[in-house]
């Protein structure tokens, strides 16, 4: 986890854009730019996040097709372990640059995530608090990248739950 880089959001506009053109027949929303890069002043992994929504889960090899040539590796769902989505991993000069997650709108998960995202841009204080909660549990769980995502829980339904 590093310090928040003002780079994130034009590199997750621009991301953004160009996902959209790419993805264009399948998608039924706007791409979003989601995770701890879209939210000003949160540390994060310098890896973006984006999400797109599409009608159903079958279009996932034509979409891995398309984006092969853009350096995007699809992951398939049995090493994904979350039947929900279809992710794939953008790697450049051999590092994880972007994660692109591809679901339906019907899914849970695509509005949770954009509600937690926009209220922590909506919310400095909220933002601080996560803050510290990331870095004290990136140090419990230096290794173990499901145990630190899984101890933000509590606190990612907390926030789902505000009115």
């Amino acid at each position: 986890m590093v310090a928040h880089d003002q780079e994130w959001l034009g590199r997750g506009e621009r991301q953004r854009q160009v996902l959209e053109v790419a993805l264009g027949s399948w998608l039924l929303a706007p791409v979003e730019h989601i995770g701890s890069t879209a939210v000003p002043g949160l540390p994060a992994k310098p890896i973006l996040d984006l999400q797109a929504a599409v009608a159903d889960l079958e279009c996932t090899p034509l979409i891995a097709e398309v984006l092969s040539s853009a350096d995007w590796c699809y992951v398939p769902p049995e090493i994904d372990r979350r039947p929900w989505r279809r992710f794939f991993v953008r790697v450049v000069d051999g590092r994880r640059v972007a994660h692109l997650h591809v679901m339906t709108l019907e899914c849970p998960r695509w509005r949770d995530q954009v509600i937690f995202r926009d209220a922590l841009r909506a919310d400095e204080k909220l933002v601080e608090r996560y803050a510290a909660l990331k870095r004290t549990l990136s140090a419990q769980h230096a290794d173990d990248r499901e145990a630190y995502s899984a101890a933000k829980s509590d606190f990612v339904r907390a926030v789902l739950k505000r009115p």
